[in-house]
């Protein structure tokens, strides 16, 4: 096809120019980029004998012309580039490679009529209808469903920042992009979006969180399910999107406008309305592995670049290694896929202003090109020294699914938190009332001491969890004994069996009261642990007002109300809501609550943390214990009263000895879990004086809170 035949240049309709000339161009940056004489592509892929640029409209839905690459004019090292003079922005293309001879197919996919997606592209075209992708056939042609679409970037932040909130403030709190608005009882007027998202900031806000950590975003294929939900036949849908097809391109179907690749600005949109309201905006990423699955999985990108490069490949079989548990694993510590990734990153936190990221199975990023794990891995090193991500939370989710577990470990530079998996262990095993699980709690509450403290990490290292979208959720936690998965369409055999779960004596939905109000009171006892610990919380999208997935632990593939957030729940549930609310509301004005240090100091001859039982300090720490108290004297720096946080697990009550008080100063209860609402947790000015200043009494199952003030 002669690119500068004038009919191709009228059919495009002014999307491109009258006249095209390839020119060399530079081997970088990689991806497409807009210059002022047309655009320059660049490509890696070292086992290619040519290269192809196909353009298309901008829909990806018609062919327009395609550019072959001269080997010895457009080639550099590995990289294959050409400035396409007379191109304009405002149209999509794909990459066809044709392989050397000698290449094995066992160990490289040779199939030239595949047109690629370019890893690099910021914004895609073909997924734009939600469970819908476009699936066409083009001149007989295998197509990868998805197309690189080249958009200007003319967004104008105007004086947009990112917000860099202090570790010791952040309040995480995760959600789902299309799950959280999707329902109906949502009301907002864009359900599922980007922009929908927007329409519960109030709700954020008035909650009191300080970020919210956005489960996939990048683009991904919905679609790719084969499984059905036996119950009622349907196709299931892959909601979750832990298959990454793109790292840089925000996933179309999630925007009210996608027309011509505007999700970009949508996206943008969202994240500066999320900083005007003082929130932060984490994305979780997944550089781990991708959609491209297994030998048999389709080919979008890597595996027709450059297979072996982009993927663990066993030399004995040539199978993908798998120690993500999703059929491939990527090769990050490649200095080919450092740089993709690296790119990813930066181009986030300049281009789409996000504050933060999460990094699923973060272990995988230690994988040396063998897969066994590395004591230096260069890819861990370099994001945490690299300056432009400087200012950004870090946090990993430090195992994989081949094994590896690091949570305590993950000490490559002390840039990293981590999703603390022990702590959310320990906190459950407790409050359900296992035995010997005081010494942990204590351990927990404090910061994790016993995982961050000697590597020079503090407490705000610690992302204390319960609930996360992997498992339960907390009315779920309270509710079930055993997983109920079946609508999965995998006979239950998906998601784990160890949920430390305990249904307060009914397994599921129940209207029988006592089991309610223990339950209920159950998940304020997490609430209350989770949010008066040291360290971050993160809290799982709903949990405030009691969500529930009917006991399914792995609704990745419930596109439904299973998977969607029902806010009918708000209003039923309004108590809970509050003893969230005020919680949060308590640890920001309590700064004794957000230590930075592990370091324990005395105040007036006195530790400003203490840990104590039934008597004053004499803690239990036997096998027998199920309660704890801990003390935080009142710290002049700080400006903070004394609070005295009591805990106990065990099905009997118990009375605690109460420190003694200076006068004016006097024990005032915030909160009982115990209590009905509003008396559960006293809002401030009303706390209530305890006529006992020496003693409290806490029933079975419960965590109360006192706190000092001036009589009168």
């Amino acid at each position: 096809m002669n690119p500068k035949d004038k009919n191709i240049s009228r059919k495009v309709l002014n999307v491109v120019s009258s006249e095209f000339e390839v020119l060399r161009g530079e081997p970088y940056p990689f991806g497409a980029t807009i210059s002022r004489d047309g655009i320059n592509f660049a490509v890696f892929t070292s086992k290619a004998r040519s290269v192809s640029i196909a353009i298309f409209n901008i829909t990806g839905t018609e062919l327009l012309m395609e550019f072959p690459l001269d080997p010895r004019y457009n080639r550099t090292g590995f990289v294959w580039h050409a400035l396409i003079k007379g191109l304009n922005p405002g149209i999509s293309y794909g990459y066809r490679v044709i392989f050397q001879d000698n290449i094995n197919p066992e160990r490289q996919p040779c199939n030239e009529q595949i047109y690629l997606l370019d890893p690099y592209a910021k914004v895609t075209c073909g997924g734009e209808i939600w469970g819908d992708p476009l699936k066409i056939t083009r001149d007989g042609k295998k197509h990868t469903f998805r197309l690189s679409l080249i958009k200007e970037a003319d967004y104008d932040w105007e004086l947009d920042q990112p917000l860099n909130i202090p570790l010791k403030d952040t309040i995480i709190y995760e959600l789902h992009v299309r799950g959280y608005t999707q329902h109906d009882s949502s009301k907002v007027k864009n359900p599922g979006t980007f922009i929908g998202l927007t329409e519960k900031i109030p709700h954020l806000k008035e909650l009191g969180v300080t970020a919210v950590e956005l489960m996939p975003v990048t683009d991904f294929d919905e679609s790719e399910m084969f499984f059905k939900n036996p119950r009622t036949g349907e196709n299931l849908l892959n909601l979750w999107g832990y298959d990454p097809l793109s790292f840089f391109a925000p996933k179309a179907s999630y925007a009210k406008d996608n027309k011509d690749g505007a999700q970009s600005d949508e996206f943008k949109r969202m994240v500066r309305a999320f900083h005007d309201a003082g929130i932060e905006v984490i994305l979780d990423l997944v550089f781990n592995h991708t959609g491209e699955g297994g030998k048999n999985g389709p080919v979008y990108h890597f595996k027709g670049l450059d297979n072996e490069i982009y993927y663990h490949i066993d030399p004995k079989d040539n199978h993908y290694l798998n120690f993500s548990g999703c059929g491939n694993t990527l090769n990050c510590n490649h200095p080919v896929l450092r740089e993709i990734i690296i790119h990813s990153l930066r181009y986030w936190v300049t281009e789409m202003h996000v504050d933060g990221f999460r990094f699923d199975l973060a272990s995988i990023l230690g994988r040396g090109r063998d897969g066994n794990v590395l004591v230096e891995p260069p890819l861990l090193e370099r994001i945490a020294d690299d300056p432009i991500l400087a200012k950004t939370k870090l946090i990993a989710e430090a195992w994989d699914a081949g094994g590896l577990y690091q949570v305590g470990d993950f000490t490559y530079g002390k840039r990293w938190m981590e999703w603390n998996g022990k702590f959310r262990d320990d906190v459950r095993m407790f409050v359900k009332g296992e035995r010997g699980m005081v010494p942990a709690l204590a351990t927990r509450l404090s910061g994790s001491s016993d995982l961050y403290q000697d590597d020079g990490r503090e407490p705000y290292h610690s992302v204390n969890f319960v609930t996360c979208h992997d498992g339960f959720t907390l009315n779920d936690l309270v509710s079930y004994n055993e997983k109920n998965n079946w609508d999965n369409g995998e006979e239950n055999r998906d998601g784990s069996t160890v949920n430390l779960s305990w249904n307060c004596g009914y397994e599921g939905e129940t209207q029988n009261p006592p089991i309610v109000q223990l339950r209920q009171r159950q998940m304020r006892n997490f609430a209350a642990i989770l949010l008066l610990s040291q360290g971050v919380p993160m809290m799982l999208g709903g949990d405030e007002f009691a969500r529930s997935q009917k006991g399914n632990n792995n609704a990745y593939c419930q596109d439904n109300e299973i998977g969607w957030i029902n806010w009918d729940l708000l209003q039923e549930n309004q108590d809970l809501f509050r003893f969230f609310k005020l919680l949060i509301h308590f640890r920001k004005n309590h700064p004794n609550l957000r230590r930075t240090r592990f370091e324990v100091k005395d105040i007036n001859g006195l530790p400003e943390m203490s840990w104590h039982g039934f008597k004053l300090g004499k803690p239990d720490w036997s096998e027998e214990s199920k309660s704890l108290a801990v003390y935080y004297i009142a710290n002049p720096e700080l400006g903070d009263c004394d609070i005295f946080i009591l805990l106990n697990s065990d099905d009997k009550a118990h009375t605690f000895e109460l420190p003694p008080l200076k006068k004016p100063k006097l024990w005032y209860r915030v909160m009982d879990t115990l209590l009905k609402s509003p008396d559960d947790f006293c809002e401030t000015g009303q706390e209530m004086r305890l006529e006992k200043q020496n003693a409290y009494r806490l029933e079975p199952f419960c965590v109360a809170m006192l706190i000092s003030k001036s009589n009168g």
